[in-house]
């Protein structure tokens, strides 16, 4: 779990079930972190209430701070919910493409690295 998580509202009440719910989500992106960047990595979670004339809109946004990088993701819809849900996907993407640059992996060398490399580049 992310420890470090900072939730803030802006024009908008947060509910223990959101603040649990964006905890639970948000909280377990740590899988994809490299060893050395789970325990320095810390989140910001900010969720804004746009009032617009045909209904309400939320915007979720999330700062993830890691060694060397920030990771962002941003995303607007019509529930809270969906919204974290919809960046919490963006986020794992991110953060999968991050750990596989920063960890140098074993066993490229040989003929079994050959094998990965060539796996690797087919769709």
């Amino acid at each position: 779990m992310i420890h470090n998580i900072t939730i803030t509202g802006l024009k908008y009440e947060l509910t223990d079930t959101t603040k649990k719910y964006v905890e639970k989500k948000i909280g377990a992106l740590d899988k994809y972190l490299p060893r050395h960047a789970r325990k320095s990595a810390s989140a910001d979670v900010k969720i804004k209430q746009l009032d617009n004339p045909g209904g309400n809109k939320y915007e979720v946004e999330v700062v993830i701070n890691v060694p060397d990088k920030v990771i962002t993701a941003k995303d607007s819809t019509m529930n809270v919910l969906a919204a974290v849900d919809i960046v919490e996907a963006k986020l794992n993407g991110q953060l999968r493409k991050y750990k596989q640059a920063t960890v140098p992996h074993i066993g490229l060398r040989g003929r079994l690295g050959k094998f990965k490399r060539s796996y690797d580049r087919e769709p």
